[in-house]
């Protein structure tokens, strides 16, 4: 399968986009920050010499990001058949943020995980599970306010049915489900390769907002997300969701960060469609939408329950809301469900964010992570860009 983008495959349909991200750049061996202005690629690490010390700084000088050197185009920075870019690779827009993800924030994922836990990583067990969950709670559960009075008199009612989960406490319960995705560093970006475990035969990638916020807890701006899932190793024990979440390239983020601005708000976030298209090399294709709209925890919630007088981020975080897109579509037999196979190219996209694409491969066989925080470190002092 050809690996070719351009710029008008990945940049938001709104030209006024102020965007901000990070590119390898060939020429100094190392990672940049930029901003990309109707595909112009221009040097902001004069502003700080990476992402999240940037964002943890105030919004004035972000205001002028026009005035900074051009680098090149982004064309230049993108992949271009089986090589990269001439002058560089694009990067995902976060370097030393924590990398945090929301779970079980829409009813349609969240019974999907309740099914994947009785399902004990079973995927022709699902249809079955699926129905029957669905006439027992489904209906009752789209309009309930986590942690409401409502939602404590149908927790009593599914737990003297017998159906109550550790899913549902936490998709309808007053506490969240906020875990470690990834690694500082360890996520790819646009037009890398994403990277499927291979102990894993029923998986799926999840299309998320995922929020930018400083070490102040102010919420900065927004991008794209795919957190990659094993729902076969969740299914087997809700335990095993490091080896589920957490793999080589398992993380992507991109293409940038959007800074939040007049023309662009957290109102915008929470009123967005996220779409998703698998295109694979045996002809399937699966397309679905992640409506923000139908999020039943607030991304002002959920970035409150990540950071506050109990955990701070000194770097900030990046906070993936969630999806109420979990695929059932048959692919390799009937009842078996949805799952990858390698090479399936991925597009993640909104008119504002832009498209996230990424192609699926083996976490074991494509590109091991290797520039950590030690090497970064070892490299901005090479470079002069801290002493």
């Amino acid at each position: 399968m050809p690996r070719r983008l351009t710029s008008a495959d990945i940049l938001p349909m709104d030209d006024e986009a102020t965007l901000i991200g990070r590119v390898w750049l060939t020429a100094e061996d190392g990672p940049c920050p930029v901003t990309v202005d109707k595909g112009v690629v221009r040097n902001i690490s004069s502003l700080g010499a990476t992402i999240s010390a940037i964002l943890n700084e105030g919004d004035e000088r972000l205001a002028r990001l026009s005035a900074f050197p051009v680098i090149g185009e982004l064309e230049e920075f993108l992949p271009r058949g089986n090589s990269a870019g001439s002058k560089g690779v694009l990067l995902a827009p976060n370097d030393l943020q924590a990398v945090k993800a929301a779970g079980v924030t829409f009813v349609e994922s969240m019974l999907e995980r309740v099914i994947e836990e009785r399902a004990k990583g079973e995927p022709e067990l699902a249809d079955q599970i699926r129905a029957d969950l669905n006439r027992a709670v489904g209906r009752q559960l789209g309009s309930i306010v986590p942690g409401s009075d409502a939602a404590l008199k149908v927790k009593s009612v599914l737990q003297a049915a017998g159906q109550w989960s550790q899913y549902l406490e936490v998709g309808i319960g007053p506490d969240a489900e906020i875990f470690t995705k990834a690694q500082p560093l360890s996520s790819v970006g646009c037009g890398a390769m994403v990277g499927i475990n291979p102990m894993s035969s029923w998986n799926n990638p999840e299309p998320e907002v995922v929020l930018a916020v400083n070490a102040a807890g102010k919420i900065r701006g927004a991008t794209l997300g795919n957190d990659v899932n094993l729902r076969d190793v969740e299914g087997r024990s809700a335990l095993l969701l490091g080896k589920a979440k957490d793999n080589n390239g398992a993380c992507a983020i991109g293409p940038f960060i959007r800074l939040f601005d007049d023309g662009f708000s957290l109102s915008d976030v929470a009123s967005m469609e996220v779409r998703l298209t698998i295109a694979g090399e045996d002809g399937f294709m699966l397309e679905g939408t992640n409506d923000m709209t139908k999020i039943s925890r607030t991304p002002q919630d959920l970035a409150r329950q990540t950071i506050n007088g109990s955990h701070q981020y000194p770097d900030g975080f990046m906070l993936f809301l969630g999806t109420m897109f979990a695929p059932v579509k048959d692919r390799s037999g009937t009842g078996l469900g949805f799952t990858h196979q390698l090479n399936d190219e991925v597009r993640i996209s909104s008119d504002r964010l832009g498209s996230l694409i990424n192609w699926v491969g083996r976490s074991d066989e494509i590109p091991p992570w290797t520039f950590g925080i030690g090497a970064l470190m070892n490299n901005l002092v090479k470079r002069g860009m801290i002493q």
